[in-house]
């Protein structure tokens, strides 16, 4: 005689996560969230693309690297920003790993309402077709894999292509890592060294 099997109902908890549905009830304010991440440093990136009606560009501060092989990075783009149309609709996005020397090209991304490719001097194109700030000492050409939303966000994976990448002898100066923490932006050289 074979046995039945008797579903049990599943608890509300149980069906938010095989649903996705995230629970706003529990959640942290969004003030609260971002009270909680001023305080961690990020890595300072400027984003370009050109999705066919023109480059736009931003600064982004949820750069990752999740692989090295195959080398995949990852970043995280607001629905608010007005550069997330064309860079959720391009192939390829070039991403510019920032130093502190180019303070100036991670608040040109930062700012809005201005024409961020009105110096015309300051930008180029490869190639491919990419906007690019060859100012950047680091930035790494990559095709888009796949996007993932995320609440009012937008994830996006990129396998790396091709890498500008600095040259061993460069100053301390142009080697200082920018990094953004509590709304300032910060060099991190060797006095913030702790071991």
């Amino acid at each position: 005689m074979a046995t039945q099997q008797i579903e049990r109902p599943k608890s509300a908890e149980g069906r938010r996560q095989e649903s996705g549905v995230l629970d706003r009830g529990e959640a942290l304010s969004a003030e609260e969230f971002k009270r909680a991440f001023r305080e961690h440093p990020a890595g300072v990136a400027l984003v370009t693309a050109d999705a066919g009606a023109g480059p736009v560009a931003l600064t982004a501060t949820s750069v990752s690297s999740v692989s090295a092989e195959p080398p995949l990075l990852v970043f995280s783009i607001s629905d608010q920003s007005s550069a997330s149309t064309t860079i959720n609709g391009a192939d390829t996005v070039i991403v510019h790993l920032l130093s502190s020397a180019q303070l100036g090209l991670a608040k040109l991304g930062a700012t809005s309402g201005i024409d961020r490719f009105a110096d015309r001097a300051s930008w180029s194109r490869l190639d491919t077709g990419e906007p690019y700030f060859p100012a950047a000492r680091t930035w790494i050409r990559g095709r888009v894999l796949n996007r993932l939303r995320a609440g009012t966000s937008t994830v996006v994976i990129v396998q790396a292509l091709h890498a500008e990448l600095p040259e061993p002898a460069e100053t301390a100066a142009e080697a200082t890592p920018l990094v953004y923490v509590g709304r300032t932006w910060h060099a991190l050289g060797e006095p913030s060294r702790i071991e």
